[in-house]
């Protein structure tokens, strides 16, 4: 896989190559990434790609020229077509389901703004998809790009050391994922669970999905409306609230 960032800072971006299993993915070149500044492809001597905004009001907004310039370079190096993605505040919110849909591509573009926003026109002629890290405004979308970069790495054939490690991620089966425990036994005040330490994988499995469950009951009751819960499912779920000693609403962690 291969992904383009078009970005004015891509020193910021290029760091993922030095930090964690990204960085393993790229320097195992289990995929690529290519940094972009749309300053080299400004037309005048300050390299200037923002002006004020049309209409009045604060801030600048980045030009389309030299952003259309620079996707035609990135064009011109690639083998193949690749979707065009700006991260906004605007876009649809990137999830899980979005990570999995982008692994399974060849590489995709990530345009990321700065100032007010990128000029309208360049969004309309070239971008194919919005996507926002949530409903939030930031500086940039640098930090979203590499937040996108990362779920998708880690999804990828050989970036993680145990490909079982993604499968069983929150979100992966639509539910948060369980509690995690390691040595020492006894730590904080309190012990392992001790279904964990009973060498019964058929057991352990089944604790950890009540505890999915459960935690997503809890956490992100949304989530759990958006699925549809088997027999199985159902009597574990019921299970974990009984276990709680309550039948009330589940309430998020403050």
């Amino acid at each position: 896989m291969h992904i383009d960032v078009i970005t004015l800072f891509p020193e910021w971006i290029a760091q993922l190559e030095q930090f964690g299993v990204v960085g393993r993915g790229l320097r195992d070149a289990r995929l690529t990434l290519a940094q972009w500044n749309p300053r080299d492809s400004a037309d005048n001597p300050n390299r200037r790609i923002d002006d004020r905004p049309y209409g009045g009001g604060p801030g600048m907004v980045m030009q389309a020229p030299p952003l259309a310039r620079t996707l035609e370079r990135i064009r011109a190096a690639r083998a193949k077509p690749a979707p065009v993605i700006m991260l906004s505040p605007q876009g649809e919110r990137f999830d899980q389901a979005w990570a999995e849909k982008l692994a399974s591509t060849d590489g995709f573009v990530l345009v990321c703004g700065r100032y007010e926003g990128i000029d309208q026109r360049f969004v309309d002629a070239h971008v194919d998809f919005e996507l926002s890290a949530g409903d939030v405004v930031l500086s940039g979308g640098e930090l979203p790009a590499m937040m996108i970069i990362d779920a998708v790495a880690r999804l990828l054939d050989g970036v993680l050391g145990d490909s079982r490690s993604a499968q069983q991620d929150s979100f992966t089966q639509g539910l948060l994922d369980h509690p995690h425990y390691t040595r020492p036994e006894q730590a904080l005040g309190e012990n392992v669970p001790d279904v964990l330490l009973s060498g019964d994988h058929a057991r352990i499995a089944r604790w950890r999905e009540k505890q999915a469950l459960g935690a997503t009951w809890l956490r992100r009751p949304d989530l759990l409306e958006a699925l549809a819960l088997d027999t199985r499912q159902h009597e574990l779920l019921a299970e974990f609230i009984a276990e709680q000693g309550t039948t009330r609403e589940p309430k998020p962690k403050s």
